[in-house]
């Protein structure tokens, strides 16, 4: 992978937790549960959309490891909540949690292949 490449994927996965972390609060605060509906299919979809869709998209996916976008939201979101200020010792049991599915949704679609 070049420069111009880890420079594009690295703001690809800035970009996501940046804007989860921008908007999906307050469009709960503003619609409820619907607006956390609408934030999943709005932030995910357009967030995958640049990252992965269009034709010069921002993930440069190079090798046989495929990385989720998942995995940049979950350390943006987490490094992002330790510099404000929150607490690492109650979020193990979500990181366990997270590391569990992750592992199994591996491999599940490792059976597919």
């Amino acid at each position: 992978m070049g420069t111009k490449s880890a420079i594009l994927t690295m703001c690809g996965g800035f970009l996501f937790p940046f804007i989860i972390r921008m908007m999906w609060g307050r469009m709960v605060k503003v619609g409820g549960v619907a607006g956390g509906f609408f934030a999943s299919i709005v932030i995910v979809g357009t967030i995958w959309a640049i990252n992965h869709g269009i034709e010069n998209h921002l993930i440069q996916q190079t090798g046989p490891v495929w990385i989720d976008m998942a995995w940049a939201a979950a350390i943006g979101i987490f490094t992002a909540s330790v510099v404000s200020g929150g607490k690492i010792g109650k979020s193990i049991v979500n990181i366990f949690a997270a590391v569990v599915g992750g592992v199994l949704g591996g491999f599940i679609l490792s059976l597919n292949m």
